[in-house]
């Protein structure tokens, strides 16, 4: 039997995306408080993922509206923080910088939302043709590094505003702290990178015979 397009899961799907404003809003604020804010906000949309999914899984309401509203607000978290971590990374204070990186270089926000570009115009073509495409275990997995990133992120601006108002740098506790957090950072960025290259080769592998199929 065909299941209702407006489901628990699907409700959930459609809170995340109304959540994406605030967070990009939130995300911008150089105060402490709302940079937490975003944080915990991040992590419940990140989590709403999860489980919108297991529920969708295990309840049998799996359906097409959700495979297409799921994928989109993935789509949306990512701009709601990859846009708003480009400007602020692009502040003059060292305070903003991203661990290893620096300011967020334009050409990996290219590389990352290209690529999201391009698996939803093929998304869209394919749904055209009769073919409705969920995402992946590649693109799940680089979704969710992608996630740990962001998360990691927000919450290093928020505590490193706080050590520099409050004068932490330099304390013991906080450098052990700031090494461990920023090497957590820096390091989900580049596996997050590769990620994006390695799931979208994936993508046009597994789905070639409809690429073939568009060119026929």
């Amino acid at each position: 039997m065909a299941q209702t397009r407006l489901n628990l899961p699907n409700t959930i799907t459609g809170a995340r995306i109304l959540a994406c404003p605030i967070l990009f809003i939130l995300a911008l604020s150089p105060r402490p408080e709302l940079l937490l804010l975003a944080f915990g906000l991040f992590v419940a949309a990140a989590l709403s993922d999860l489980w919108d999914g297991y529920l969708a899984r295990k309840h049998g309401l799996i359906t097409d509206v959700g495979k297409l509203l799921d994928p989109l607000a993935d789509k949306l978290l990512l701009v709601s923080t990859f846009v708003p971590f480009y400007i602020v990374s692009h502040r003059p204070e060292s305070v903003w910088d991203i661990p290893w990186w620096g300011p967020l270089p334009l050409w990996l926000i290219v590389v990352i939302f290209g690529r999201e570009v391009a698996v939803t115009l093929f998304r869209s073509w394919a749904a055209r043709q009769g073919s409705v495409i969920s995402a992946g275990p590649s693109g799940k997995i680089k979704a969710f590094v992608q996630n740990i990133f962001s998360g990691a992120l927000l919450l290093w601006y928020a505590l490193a505003r706080w050590a520099e108002a409050y004068g932490w740098e330099g304390a013991t506790t906080w450098e052990i702290w700031s090494a461990f957090h920023g090497l957590v950072v820096g390091l989900s960025l580049l596996v997050a990178l590769i990620l994006t290259v390695y799931s979208m080769g994936v993508y046009v592998v597994q789905n070639r015979a409809l690429f073939r199929r568009g060119e026929a």
